[in-house]
């Protein structure tokens, strides 16, 4: 009997451990104070050797608008982030840990 609960326990203390390198919900919160109207919002992660998708599709980040973008199913918090302008000017955000960090993007973020 006492060896049963010592599997049980082991078997326990080992699905909680491996929970922890297991997938992961993020969110980043993107405001545009750029005076500009953003365009195209690319979210990788730090580790990609290219950009995603465009996240906001058919919609567009006004000026002094906010907007969440959700990352579901990655196991490291740390994005790449790209911003483009409607004059294509471009602002990159590099290694952020989206975990702790939002974004507020400006002109001193400028390319």
């Amino acid at each position: 009997f006492p060896m049963k609960i010592r599997t049980l326990l082991f078997a326990l203390v080992a699905l909680c451990a491996s929970s922890l390198a297991m997938a992961a919900d993020y969110y980043v919160d993107i405001t545009n104070r750029t005076g500009y109207t953003i365009y195209y919002m690319y979210v990788s992660p730090g580790d990609s050797k290219s950009w995603e998708e465009d996240v906001l599709g058919k919609d567009v980040l006004m000026n002094g608008d906010t907007q969440r973008v959700t990352l579901t199913g990655y196991t490291n918090p740390y994005f790449d982030i790209r911003l483009v302008d409607e004059d294509e000017d471009s602002y990159t955000f590099w290694n952020v840990d989206v975990s702790t960090e939002d974004i507020i993007v400006t002109l001193d973020h400028l390319d």
